[in-house]
């Protein structure tokens, strides 16, 4: 392999001559080799978006020549056509505040500038990663301004399609066990009488609600502190230059994002990243109690409630022959302990910032887009190789449901609590039905116990 030298402030540092990225990539590659999870290209690819609308914003009010403006705006377009994803080569947890992220991607677009312009490259006289494609910017802004993009558009561009496909999934088996009378449960006990289909229609609720509160949390993800610089006065950047620069982010994106009026706010503060997480979190605890109901309704088949069929989609032992486990359902709880973990992080993170800066900006990006991604990939799988497949054993169903001494809880408004709870305890104690052991005790006629008994005159 061949080599180049690239000084920087601490001296002289040895990559190989190919590489796109220059001295501090290295070195920050070589101080953190810790998870072997690299920057997502999620991330890396809304940093690269505000380079090209800083390039842009740059020539736009006349500090960046048009020459090198418009090969860092070429070298840009190029990472972003997933040519140079090999060249982002840094881990996850590294130093704070994402400067190493930030110069990976100046030291690349400068590099690939460089190329256009027919020079070699780590010759930064042609395109200075820190002097051209840094030009009016910092790590402090960049970063929290990237980090914002990029959780937004993966809120939108996946996170809400899975969790409105889930909710429509969920409703048409809501309208398809409509008509399903089965035994309620408070406690883990039996309860009066309750519609499979209502039954599901909480999951829906719940889930719409989570909806909610993601996209009420995203909104804020709209304001941008770009142009705020070092620690949110502007220096360096000025007014035309924030001005022009969310110009090109709106047109490179698509999306209506504004400049924040304070940008001492989002780059001191995690506020707005934490409500993100916070919803994300809120996500996770109603996918992990529908996953767990359907756990429990399936439990069996012979052993347990059994009123539900889930998908079998693979053997479920290696020892137990003909064993089938939920094991969708199970990935999902699994899926929801990790959000609710990366929670915390992202709760830790936030408060552990101070003065004019939160340094932990990579932790936050990384765990924010993980939850995203893995709750996306959750759901789809959850949503198409479990719920769409789940039958109710209404034979089961109608086992149980006969079994209901809760139906006493009809009685109540005809004999009062005391003696209903009576009749219940019996049933109960004699092993038999509540009709029986009122019949027994001429408690009503037949004809009147039937109508007040009957679990369908009780949903309604």
């Amino acid at each position: 392999m061949k080599y180049r030298n690239e000084k920087d402030v601490l001296g002289s540092v040895r990559l190989p001559a190919d590489a796109y990225y220059g001295s501090e990539t290295m070195r920050a590659y070589n101080n953190f080799q810790i998870s072997g999870v690299k920057v997502g290209k999620e991330l890396i690819y809304a940093y690269v978006i505000v380079k090209r609308a800083a390039a842009s914003a740059n020539m736009d009010i006349g500090k960046l020549d048009s020459r090198k403006g418009n090969a860092i705006i070429k070298a840009c377009d190029s990472v972003l056509s997933g040519k140079l994803d090999e060249s982002f080569v840094l881990d996850s947890f590294q130093a704070g505040a994402g400067t190493s992220t930030n110069m990976n991607v100046n030291e690349v677009i400068a590099n690939k500038a460089i190329e256009i312009l027919g020079g070699k490259k780590g010759d930064y006289r042609i395109v200075h990663p820190n002097d051209d494609v840094n030009m009016s910017q910092s790590t402090n802004d960049t970063m929290p301004t990237a980090m914002r993009i990029a959780i937004h558009k993966a809120i939108n561009d996946s996170l809400l399609v899975e969790i409105d496909e889930l909710i429509a999934t969920i409703d048409k088996k809501s309208k398809e066990f409509k008509s399903i009378v089965k035994l309620g449960r408070t406690h883990l006990q039996d309860a009066v009488p309750i519609l499979l289909g209502e039954e599901f229609s909480s999951y829906s609720y719940a889930a719409g609600s989570a909806r909610s509160y993601i996209k009420e949390a995203d909104e804020k993800l709209l304001m941008l502190p770009i142009g705020g610089t070092a620690v949110g006065t502007g220096m360096n950047a000025g007014n035309r230059y924030r001005k022009a620069v969310i110009k090109e982010i709106r047109k490179l994106t698509k999306e209506n994002f504004s400049l924040i009026e304070s940008p001492f706010g989002p780059m001191s503060n995690k506020i707005d990243e934490l409500a993100v997480s916070a919803s994300l979190r809120d996500c996770a605890v109603a996918l992990n109690k529908f996953a767990n109901d359907l756990r429990l309704l399936n439990s069996g088949p012979r052993g347990g409630i059994d009123e539900i069929k889930l998908p079998a989609v693979q053997p479920g032992s290696s020892i137990m022959p003909g064993k089938i486990n939920p094991s969708m359902a199970e990935m999902m709880n699994m899926v929801c302990f990790q959000v609710i973990g990366n929670d915390l992080v992202v709760n830790e993170a936030a408060n552990a910032g101070q003065l004019e800066l939160n340094v932990y900006m990579p932790i936050i990006a990384f765990d924010i887009l993980f939850s995203i991604r893995i709750l996306s990939n959750g759901m789809k799988a959850f949503r198409e190789r479990c719920v769409k497949g789940i039958t109710a054993d209404e034979k089961r169903i109608k086992q149980n449901l006969e079994n209901d001494l809760s139906i006493a809880t009809a009685l109540t408004p005809h004999i009062g609590y005391a003696k209903a709870a009576d009749i219940a305890r019996k049933a109960f104690l004699q092993n038999k039905s509540v009709m029986q052991v009122c019949l027994e005790m001429k408690i009503m006629d037949r004809k009147k116990l039937q109508k007040i008994l009957d679990p369908k005159n009780a949903v309604r």
